[in-house]
């Protein structure tokens, strides 16, 4: 938790204030911020409203508090994490809020404003990241030794599995059990370099086909929560991982079991 107190010649009031600034962190919690990041920015801008604030960041839920002067009853406002994948352009949008408002000297509404502009900010299309998603798998798989054969293979296995992911996402289904059949489906598809003996890595093929799926965006949050001192979202984001990569593990390993592929 971390306090800062202020005094600006500009009116706010410590209510508002608090619930744009829980909605605020809650949706940068949701599209993948750091603690340190969320704290920053929103203490940022309460600073700018002049306005007193704490702010405490849970693994689902945002608290955030505000004061005016040396008011002894602060506003507390809680707001749930906003659910949503990782949005890398999303999350520069929020943070460029932030300084927009410290720089500017924005007041309250304002940002309200560009806040719910932001909020409609449309994700990446899902035909241009499965594309984008293949391609990079391919690349990986070239990193580690793999020759053109087994790259066509994992960029095929990569958009079969990729797709089926979205699809299941769409349909809300549990991400558990979406990244388990993604990783059979790109597994079993992979395979195929084994059983027909295509190219000369088709074990290389096999390997990288699933790398796509490793989470590794919650895996570097968890460490930089862990350092900045924040170790209940640490560990909560490393055991999502975890569970993750141990669903995607369980489902290239019942590729290989049902394929009769060779473990070792």
């Amino acid at each position: 938790m971390t306090r800062i107190a202020t005094s600006s010649d500009r009116e706010s009031s410590p209510a508002e204030t608090a619930a744009f600034l829980a909605d605020y962190a809650s949706w940068l919690l949701g599209c993948g911020a750091t603690c340190i990041r969320i704290e920053k920015n929103t203490l940022r801008m309460a600073r700018s409203f002049g306005i007193g604030a704490d702010i405490s960041i849970m693994p689902s839920h945002v608290y955030v508090s505000a004061w005016k002067g040396d008011d002894s009853r602060p506003q507390v406002v809680l707001r749930k994490k906003h659910r949503g994948a990782i949005n890398f352009n999303l999350n520069a949008r929020l943070s460029r809020l932030s300084w927009k408002v410290s720089d500017k000297k924005l007041d309250l509404p304002t940002a309200i404003k560009l806040f719910d502009r932001i909020k409609e900010t449309r994700p990446t299309g899902k035909w241009e990241t499965l594309f984008l998603t293949s391609l990079a798998n391919a690349s990986f798989c070239r990193l580690f030794g793999g020759d053109l054969a087994a790259m066509i293979i994992v960029f095929l296995s990569t958009v079969a599995g990729f797709r089926l992911k979205q699809i299941m996402l769409e349909d809300k289904r549990d991400v558990r059990l979406t990244f388990l059949c993604a990783s059979f489906f790109s597994a079993s598809i992979s395979a195929g370099g084994s059983i027909f003996d295509i190219g000369t890595t088709p074990e290389i093929a096999l390997g990288t086909s699933v790398l796509y799926l490793i989470p590794g965006v919650p895996y570097i949050n968890a460490v930089s929560d862990m350092l900045d001192g924040h170790y209940l979202c640490s560990f909560s984001r490393f055991a999502d991982a975890v569970v993750l990569t141990a669903c995607l593990s369980a489902g290239l390993c019942a590729g290989m079991f049902l394929l009769d592929l060779k473990w070792f």
